[in-house]
C-alpha cells in the first residue's frame, strides 16, 4: 500500500545570504529517489542527516 505524499513550497524572506542559507537544503537526490537533508553547500559526502 502506497502512501500519498505531498511538496509544499514556502516563499521565506531572509535579510542576508547567511540567513537564507539556513532556509535552503542540499537537495541531491540519494538512493531511493529520497533528497539529501544536508544543508547547502554542506562539506563532505550526501547523506543523512548529522547532528551539530
Amino acid at each position: 500500500m502506497s502512501r500519498e505524499r505531498f511538496v509544499v513550497h514556502l516563499p521565506v524572506l531572509a535579510t542576508d545570504l547567511a540567513a537564507a542559507k539556513r532556509f535552503f537544503f542540499c537537495d541531491r537526490l540519494l538512493d531511493g529517489r529520497r533528497r539529501c537533508p544536508l544543508p547547502a553547500d554542506h562539506v563532505g559526502e550526501c547523506g543523512p542527516s548529522r547532528h551539530r
